[in-house]
């Protein structure tokens, strides 16, 4: 009997909990309302039919009454308006529709969900105002809107609405004016975003324990306030990019908990006071792009052995003196930036001791000595940035431990010695930029280990030799720049692969020296690891120029169709431009002057209408210049220097055919002798003046005679 009866128990209660997955009748058509007008192109609600609530996905349902309690449709990739059949779940205790691609207004009818806890409606295509009826909300927990285009104020009932609210998030909306006051006492509040908007007025204390505060990208004045009633709460602060000025205050580190400061990109001045010392909870603490003065200080947190610091970022100030060692025991780092300063003295050899650093970049100083063999030590390294200093020196080969450095860029130094033998083992290496230094010698084939290289820069140096055959072969490579260095012999017509994928869309027209934009990411509550990556800005392009290179333009590399600059000038080359230089169609800056090129312009070349640099001038070219109409007037001076070249700008008939046109019958024979003597002086100056042309042209069409003179005239190095 008691077995029988046991059964009949778990029969009742299974049919008990097949009946708790009926949805309500009434929520469920308003989820179907709404749904019909949503585009969905992933089919995520393609599973909401029948009663079942189990099968209506981002959808929870009371176990007793079957009403809708939870949607949740972040990142499903809907989109269409938020639908005012929503307001139909008045028993919603959670909605959260972020991430999508969400329109129109915020129905004023959500602020009948009395039981919501839960509004995240954030990145999507909202508009505003917010509004009012929101207010009514008692229960909410957690507002997020941030990433719509609400715009306006701050409404005032924001900050006290709700005695629950613990989480704000209003990031991205364009709020103009002040931050409302009923946010600095609101004592629920744990977390605040106001950041990447518009919002002004002088900075104010927070009165609450507040564990996260983010205003960064607004246009907050005034000075740093102490934040003390936030002293063993606030775990993150954000202030970047505002308008804040003064010292930053010593009370700053009386903020025992926090994790991360950031108030970089704001006036802040002064010198960095020694008793600045924060807690070993301190993971980041960026404090660049400001006016900071002074020396780094040889002490940041309490105790350097147990500190978790993984950021440390005091580039673009005006910090002066040494490196202090003592900055090798903060042995977490993993990022150490102290570029744009006015720092002397050697790179610390106890460098090489912070065995978890990634990113290293003391560039834009005035540092001295060799770089420290030590480095070989941060095995974990992939961007070392020491360029524009006063380095000098060899790359030793020590350095070749480095298997994951991706950047390294020591330009304008004084380093000498002969590449890349000392880094052959740097097989990662995608950017290389040496330029404006002392090396020499000729280019190795071990350079091709570098199989993911995408920028090479090599300019300003002194190397010699032949350009070797592969020098164009590597498969991802952006731009090669080899200017200004002694290279000779032919341009080889080789394997050209350069690549036209650049990271980040289109660039700038001017743009022709690299520029690498490194960024650093972290979960700011708690991460332990911080996300580093870069975006390669540079166009596609080769500049050869500077060189005694000769002979003709190879055909293969006028076909590369993805460049975007070519600079080929102040070199020995001959030959006729190619004719199919127009099929280059992503080519802005063309540069062939100051070479013997010869024979007439190509057809096609008025044609390539993205072109908005454009110079062959210093050649021995001839024949007609295309018209006006034809679109080579936007480059003034781009042909001088070519005697043979005929101009029709002006819509003038060449001044060739001009004197074809005088020649016989120029002269009233029956005048005169003065008319006589005058015309014989006219001859005179007429062939002065044509045995000066005769002899320039000769002259700079000579190879010989030109490659001795220029030669002479080629700046050193």
């Amino acid at each position: 009997m008691a077995p029988f009866i046991l059964l009949l128990l778990l029969l009742l209660l299974f049919t008990i909990s097949r009946a708790d997955l009926s949805i309500d009748v009434s929520d469920r058509d308003s989820l179907l309302a709404f749904k019909s007008h949503l585009a969905d192109p992933s089919s995520i609600l393609l599973t909401w039919t029948g009663s079942d609530c189990g099968n209506f996905t981002g959808v929870a349902c009371d176990a007793a009454t079957g009403r809708v309690v939870a949607l949740s449709l972040a990142g499903s990739d809907l989109s269409g308006p938020v639908s005012p059949f929503l307001c139909n779940l008045s028993a919603l205790e959670t909605l959260v529709l972020s991430d999508n691609n969400f329109s129109g207004k915020i129905p004023s009818c959500f602020g009948d969900f009395g039981g919501l806890k839960t509004l995240d409606l954030g990145k999507n295509s909202i508009e505003g105002p917010l509004p009012f009826e929101l207010s009514n909300l008692r229960k909410l927990e957690v507002l997020s809107i941030g990433g719509n285009g609400i715009g306006g104020l701050i409404p005032d009932w924001v900050g006290n609405f709700s005695s629950n609210l613990g989480k704000i998030d209003l990031s991205s909306c364009s709020f103009q004016g002040e931050v409302p006051s009923g946010l600095f006492y609101l004592q629920s509040l744990k977390d605040v975003d106001l950041s990447n908007n518009f919002l002004n007025g002088t900075l104010n204390d927070f009165n609450q324990p507040l564990i996260s505060l983010n205003l960064e990208s607004n246009q907050l004045s005034g000075t740093l306030p102490c934040f003390s009633s936030l002293a063993q709460s606030l775990k993150v602060l954000n202030l970047a990019r505002n308008s804040i000025v003064g010292g930053i205050p010593t009370c700053i580190s009386s903020l025992r908990s926090l994790t991360v400061l950031n108030l970089s990109s704001n006036g802040l001045s002064y010198r960095i006071s020694p008793r600045l010392i924060f807690s070993d909870k301190l993971i980041v603490l960026d404090l660049s792009s400001n006016s900071l003065s002074g020396p780094i200080p040889r002490r940041i947190v309490d105790d350097s052995s147990k500190s978790g610091l993984l950021l440390l970022d005091l580039s673009s100030n005006y910090l002066s003196s040494e490196i202090p060692a003592e900055i090798a025991e903060l042995r977490s780092l993993q990022g150490l930036f102290l570029s744009n300063n006015q720092l002397t003295g050697q790179i610390p050899a106890s460098i090489g001791n912070v065995t978890y650093l990634q990113a290293l970049d003391l560039s834009y100083n005035s540092l001295s000595g060799p770089i420290p063999v030590s480095l070989a030590g941060c095995f974990q390294l992939w961007q070392l940035k020491l360029d524009h200093n006063n380095l000098s020196g060899t790359l030793r080969p020590e350095l070749d431990a480095l298997d994951s450095l991706k950047i390294l860029n020591v330009a304008s130094n004084r380093i000498t010695g002969e590449i890349p033998l000392p880094l052959a083992g740097c097989k990662s290496l995608e950017i290389v930029d040496l330029g404006s230094n002392e090396f020499g010698g000729e280019l190795n084939g071990a350079i091709l280990k570098w199989e993911n290289l995408r920028l090479l820069s090599l300019a300003g140096n002194r190397f010699s030799g032949d350009l070797p055959d592969w020098i164009f072969s590597f498969q991802d490579l952006q731009s090669l720049d080899l200017s200004n260095n002694h290279f000779s012999g032919y341009i080889p017509n080789a394997d050209f692969n350069m690549s036209f994928d650049p990271n980040d869309g289109e660039n700038e027209v001017a743009q022709i020296a690299p520029e690498i934009r490194v960024w650093v990411s972290m979960d700011l509550l708690g991460s332990k690891q911080l996300e580093f990556g870069y975006d390669l800005l540079s166009p596609v392009g080769i500049d050869l120029s500077h060189n005694s290179l000769h002979g003709e333009i190879p055909i293969g590399l006028i076909s590369l169709k993805g460049l975007e600059y070519l600079n080929l000038s102040y070199n020995y080359l001959s030959g006729k431009i190619p004719t199919n230089i127009d099929k280059m169609g992503r080519l802005r800056k063309l540069d062939l002057s100051h070479n013997s090129l010869s024979g007439e312009l190509p057809n096609g070349i008025s044609a390539m209408k993205g072109l908005e640099a454009l110079n062959l001038s210093y050649n021995c070219l001839s024949g007609p210049v295309p018209k006006r109409e034809e679109g080579l007037h936007r480059f003034p001076g781009a042909f001088a220097g070519n005697p043979g070249l005929c101009a029709e700008y002006n819509g003038d008939e060449c001044e060739g055919t001009q004197r074809g046109e005088r020649g016989e019958g120029g002269v009233d024979d029956g005048d005169g002798g003065d008319e006589e003597g005058l015309v014989s002086i006219g001859a005179f100056w007429i062939s002065a003046v044509a045995s000066f042309y005769v002899s320039l042209v000769g002259f700079l069409c000579c190879r010989e005679v030109r490659g001795f003179v220029f030669q002479a005239m080629k700046p050193e190095g």
